[in-house]
């Protein structure tokens, strides 16, 4: 039962893919938390690790931006949606 139950967890095909929004989060909340221990006047080595963790995962996160298979139908004639522009008031 045990080899089973470790065989689905490690081995599902069908595992669910953090997006993309999710690494941003994560980087944003470790940054958060150089710059409180930093104003805490934490020891040096907890900021300095948790900054070298928080590159790591911030340039981690803009790859997977930036290889997510992300489209949409939208073009630049759309817009703002919450704010419709017509053509003629576009110029000033």
């Amino acid at each position: 039962m045990k080899n089973s139950a470790l065989n689905f967890v490690f081995c599902n095909k069908k595992q669910m893919k953090a997006s993309a929004l999710t690494y941003l989060l994560i980087v944003t909340g470790i940054l958060l938390t150089v710059a409180i221990f930093a104003a805490l006047d934490f020891p040096f080595r907890f900021v300095f690790y948790l900054t070298v963790i928080g590159q790591v995962t911030l340039i981690y996160s803009v790859v997977n931006v930036l290889k997510d298979n992300y489209t949409t139908d939208k073009t630049f004639e759309d817009f703002y949606e919450d704010f419709p522009i017509s053509e003629r008031n576009n110029f000033r």
